[in-house]
């Protein structure tokens, strides 16, 4: 009867076995990039260019409908727009980046909004915000698992810069000329796997998958490849509960794969050494002359 319920939705339906397909694939991609996001405190950041790629996804909606070349292209142009925009606005503004962020990330997905609401029917803009990982098919399948490849190739390049740059970007930046390579090519990553993100989960929850496991596996190790493997363990077994949890219940699939995660990161948040109450458990008494 277990494994009937655990295993027999992935062996009697396709939708499902392409959906754990993708899961897994954001798993391995998108999620060590969330752990990047949190070790560098740019957790907001990620949410904000999640947003920002609504417009160039919604632009492509408008101009051929829901093809997913147009999205993907209009997504990556513009969430690569708004960060250098972003980053343009601190460097020749009193305004921190911070702040820039902000501003952008609440012009984009107003924008996108608006680009969809003009021409589509309430199921298109919430395809477009909430994403729709029961109905991917094979393009979206390989535009996915592509763009993990290309990720984890580039993480594998770019490991000693980005370590660096979490813990003392300054002084990366004076011993290496990586520091511009690693510090852009991370921002191209990011928008790279939200795109990603975004044809199964949608703009509004792509950058869930993310940080909710990174933040999670953070808690319970110290040690960044621990760190990596640990988070996307959460992130797969979050997507494995999460479509069980739509299959069995009649529930969206992206709003529960996030709430598995969210329910992950709360009961570490509790019970983890780096957690409320792990911490206090594990204190060390002070020694006494």
């Amino acid at each position: 009867m277990i494994a009937e319920t655990l295993f027999g939705p992935f062996a009697d339906f396709e939708f499902m076995r392409r959906a754990l397909a993708g899961c897994l694939a954001l798993a391995l991609g998108a999620t060590p990039v969330g752990v990047f996001l949190l070790l560098r405190r740019m957790s907001l950041m990620g949410d904000a260019m999640a947003h920002a790629i609504l417009p160039g996804a919604a632009l492509g909606y408008l101009a051929f409908g829901l093809s997913l070349g147009a999205m993907t292209v209009g997504g990556i142009i513009a969430g690569i727009v708004v960060a250098l925009a972003a980053g343009l606005v601190a460097r020749s503004s009193i305004l921190k980046e911070d702040a820039s962020l902000a501003a952008f990330y609440l012009l984009s997905i107003a924008t996108g909004v608006m680009i969809v609401s003009l021409r589509g029917r309430n199921l298109d803009l919430l395809h477009v915000l909430f994403g729709s990982v029961l109905a991917l098919d094979d393009p979206s399948l390989l535009l996915i698992s592509a763009i993990t490849t290309a990720t984890l190739v580039a993480l594998a390049l770019l490991y000693r810069p980005l370590v660096l740059e979490c813990f003392d970007a300054a002084f990366l930046r004076g011993v290496s000329a990586a520091s511009p390579i690693a510090h852009y090519g991370f921002l191209v990553l990011v928008v790279l796997n939200l795109v990603a993100g975004f044809h199964a989960l949608g703009t509004l929850m792509a950058v869930g998958i993310m940080i909710l496991p990174s933040a999670a596996a953070r808690l319970w190790v110290k040690r960044l490849p621990a760190m990596l493997g640990l988070a996307v363990l959460i992130a797969f077994a979050s997507g494995i509960g999460g479509l069980l949890a739509s299959f069995h219940a009649d529930v969206p699939a992206g709003p529960a794969i996030i709430l598995a995660a969210g329910i992950v990161y709360l009961l570490s948040l509790i019970l983890a050494p780096g957690g409320m109450l792990g911490a206090r458990l594990n204190r060390r008494p002070h020694l006494e002359s």
